[in-house]
């Protein structure tokens, strides 16, 4: 698998920013991406050594535009934890 693929986007948010606080960086990542495959996308891209991997699939949430109903899709998010001398620069401009 490609590294660029398997990680999509980082994930801003009032959570995600508390848990950088502690070493850990949240991504949106590919939903066919395994554990592994998604810590080596980090190790090579950002230049880091990861120690550990959570993933878990966030439900589509029920939205509504005028008459129709529906549901946002279902995606792939990653926790990365670092060490704490270790950290991802591409999070610290924001």
């Amino acid at each position: 698998m490609i590294y660029e693929k398997v990680l999509i986007e980082p994930v801003l948010s009032e959570k995600a920013n508390n848990l950088r606080e502690e070493g850990k960086y949240v991504f949106r990542v590919d939903p066919s991406a395994t554990k592994i495959q998604i810590k080596e996308a980090v190790r090579r891209l950002f230049n880091v050594h990861p120690i550990s991997c959570s993933v878990m699939v966030v439900s589509g949430k029920p939205k509504r535009q005028r008459n129709r109903a529906g549901y946002t899709s279902n995606w792939k998010k990653a926790i990365i934890r670092l060490p704490k001398d270790e950290k991802i620069s591409l999070f610290e401009g924001v």
